[in-house]
């Protein structure tokens, strides 16, 4: 017994060295695991991004709108167009406005300091705003028929950033603008018709010194026009001061030669634009222009034009406005509408919006003049009155 149990105190002395020798060795390599098992270990590859609209265009967004009506001229005139309007001319029809795409990457700080606006535009409003460009001279239609805006921008490491536009942009002047949904009613006004320019071609610098304060200057070929049809420059100062959220001012001048191959006779223009939204519903806005300088066959002086517009606008709802407009404009040598007269007009319309993009308005209009220059059947009459109802439809890649 005693050999037996010295022969098994032997063997848990090699037990114990064993166990010893395999903590201090590496551990053998594992076995690669199965085809299977490795392919259920390995994660699957993540779904490819849906491709969108706004994932190829990047930074670049798109807009537009699709913007239509039926007026009614209650004149009848022969001709089916209402007078001393430039939009919505034709009347007793169904008419096509304005249709826009709008293509426009901001200039930023970060990202990119190279920025450009393409607009695009086809309808009456098109060819009311490029009538003198659209065609050549055997009326083949040329490129900047169709084209609203078209510049780049660039912004220059100043202050707060300084930027710099080159190419077709619309005027600063005036309180309306060329697209009508931006608008409070559905017709232009006299003084966006007749007092001030519709768009400039050249250079423009806006520096915004903070929330409250802007200024823009602007070198440009002249008015309504890229190609120049004289050496002279036009230019152009445009100051927008904001100093409460409920008050806003802005005034533009625009000074330069207009006259073809006539660098001596400047056109002037001052235009003035005050807003004030006393509460959340109620808006009002107010216009003031006076321009001269042109030179007219039956005046040796300087012919000139002066107009006011006052709006009043409530948001009744988030969907419905009612707005108010009331015009006067005096062209004084008839140089703007070719007849020496005095022009008022008012104008009522009721808005309505559905779905977030489509506006709906319904105007009624009335122009009264002291000299008989609206059509009225085959003849003339100093009044008329207008009924139009419109659609825009909106549209853009933000999602608002």
């Amino acid at each position: 017994m005693t050999q037996r149990m010295q022969e098994l105190e032997k063997q848990v002395a090699e037990l114990k060295a064993a166990l010893a020798s395999m903590k201090t060795s590496p551990p053998p390599e594992a076995a690669p695991a199965a085809p299977a098992a490795a392919a259920a270990a390995t994660p699957a590859p993540a779904a490819p991004s849906p491709i969108t609209i706004t994932s190829l265009l990047g930074s670049t967004t798109l807009s537009g709108f699709i913007d239509g009506y039926y007026g009614l001229n209650f004149n009848h005139p022969a001709s089916h167009t209402s007078q001393l309007r430039n939009f919505d001319i034709e009347t007793n029809q169904f008419g096509l406005n304005m249709i826009e795409l709008i293509a426009d990457k901001a200039p930023d700080a970060t990202a990119s300091r190279l920025g450009y606006h393409v607009s695009l535009g086809f309808g009456q409003a098109m060819n009311t705003v490029n009538v003198l460009e659209g065609h050549d001279t055997s009326g083949v239609g040329q490129f900047d028929q169709y084209l609203k805006e078209g510049y780049l921008s660039y912004l220059v490491k100043v202050g707060k950033g300084l930027q710099v536009d080159a190419g077709k942009f619309v005027t600063p002047a005036g309180a309306e603008v060329i697209e009508t949904k931006d608008n409070w009613n559905y017709s232009r006004g006299l003084l966006f018709a007749w007092a001030i320019p519709y768009y400039h071609y050249g250079l423009r610098a806006k520096y915004t010194f903070n929330d409250k304060a802007a200024v823009t200057g602007y070198v440009l070929n002249g008015w309504n026009n890229v190609i120049d049809n004289n050496s002279g420059k036009t230019v152009a100062v445009s100051l927008a001061l904001t100093p409460t959220k409920k008050f806003g001012f802005i005034e533009n001048y625009i000074g330069g030669p207009e006259g073809t191959n006539n660098n001596a006779d400047w056109r002037q223009l001052s235009d003035t634009v005050v807003t004030f939204n006393p509460t959340g519903k109620l808006s009002l806005m107010a216009n003031l222009d006076y321009g001269r300088g042109d030179k007219v066959s039956t005046s040796p002086d300087p012919a000139f034009w002066t107009g006011v517009a006052g709006y009043v606008r409530y948001a009744a709802t988030g969907t419905v406005a009612l707005t108010g407009r009331y015009e006067y404009f005096d062209d004084h040598d008839g140089f703007e509408t070719l007849t020496a007269q005095h022009l008022h007009e008012f104008t009522g319309t009721l808005e309505r919006t559905i779905a977030s993009h489509l506006i709906t308005r319904l105007e009624f209009r009335r122009d009264m003049s002291n000299q008989a220059v609206f059509q009225k059947g085959q003849g003339f009459d100093k009044n008329q009155n207008t009924l139009t109802g419109g659609l825009i439809l909106t549209f853009d890649t933000t999602g608002k």
